[in-house]
């Protein structure tokens, strides 16, 4: 199984359109220790044809542009593409709103749970993927699914989806609710076990607010583990300056210290950890900083827009 990050950042991506933080600034200056990258997103394949995304970031028109095996065959039908599926892990505005570039017609299956197919199918603007063409097809959470093209034919994937802990996406907040998650429901954030014909798998958690003893004995031993890296420290945003909110009020766990991720998964022998889903205030996107040399040191991987894993 192939497995391509084609975006690596957050929602706002890195640099973020706004952003004047040293960060957004290192990196929009063209400085060395810095990689541009694009909002969240992860394409498998089982045969290196069919592909499946996971996700569907507002950047999709240019993550596929620089992806080759994304685009039309170079002897194929004068419209057409290898995109089987679309998998979707919540209704996060970066996660949704890259299918309505996918808007041209080509058939295609979008997957999600009953609650995110459901906010798809509460806005209009949605519509314009025609129904008979790209297919909505809800996946249960706590199953397994395998996964079918527009036709129905399966492309040799099948992913197993799994709550976790989590927030409902931020235009769908209910602040009557703030006590009470601000209105989430079962199935606004899953994490995916992805698995190939052929026995490979890998887990992808792009969001996730904590890590329970569940979550770890299901973790434990896995081949690969995309997880949810979005800030370093839960207060990162605040101390930047650039916000008012903490990683916990946004449905996103820290990396650091002794409740943090790094922390949570040390001991659980997963082989591939790769964090993903990075936002601009993240200190590990500076690869001189002492975080990212941290995070290296400790055995993960920090994910960045074209990183391929095989397995």
């Amino acid at each position: 199984m192939r497995l391509t990050v084609i975006g690596s950042a957050a929602g706002g991506g890195f640099p973020q359109w706004n952003c004047n933080y040293r960060l957004s600034r290192g990196a929009r200056d063209g400085e060395a220790n810095f990689r541009a990258r694009t909002q969240s997103s992860l394409a498998a394949s089982a045969n290196g044809h069919d592909w499946v995304l996971f996700n569907a970031s507002p950047d999709i028109r240019q993550q596929i542009a620089v992806t080759p095996e994304l685009q039309p065959r170079a002897d194929g039908p004068l419209r057409s593409t290898p995109i089987r599926a679309v998998i979707l892990t919540n209704a996060d505005v970066d996660h949704i709103a890259g299918l309505l570039s996918l808007r041209e017609r080509e058939p295609f299956t979008i997957y999600a749970t009953r609650r995110v197919l459901d906010v798809l199918e509460s806005n209009s603007i949605f519509n314009v993927l025609d129904r008979e063409i790209v297919h909505r097809r809800e996946l249960p959470v706590g199953k397994s699914t395998d996964i079918l093209d527009a036709q129905g034919n399966p492309v040799g994937i099948t992913v197993e989806t799994f709550a976790v802990p989590g927030k409902v996406a931020l235009f769908l907040e209910d602040k009557s609710k703030a006590s009470e998650g601000f209105g989430t429901k079962e199935g606004d954030t899953i994490g995916l076990r992805i698995a190939s014909n052929d026995g490979a798998t890998a887990f992808y958690i792009p969001g996730c607010a904590g890590i329970d003893a569940p979550l770890r004995e299901r973790l434990s031993g896995a081949d690969c583990l995309f997880f949810d890296g979005t800030v370093y420290t839960d207060d990162e945003m605040i101390t930047a300056g650039v916000g008012t909110k903490t990683g916990a009020r946004m449905g996103h766990m820290y990396i650091s210290g002794e409740g943090g991720s790094l922390a949570a998964l040390a001991d659980l022998g997963i082989r591939k950890r790769i964090y993903v889903h990075i936002n601009n205030t993240n200190p590990i996107l500076d690869a001189a900083s002492p975080e990212h040399a941290a995070v290296v040191a400790a055995g993960w991987k920090i994910a960045f827009d074209g990183m391929e894993v095989r397995l």
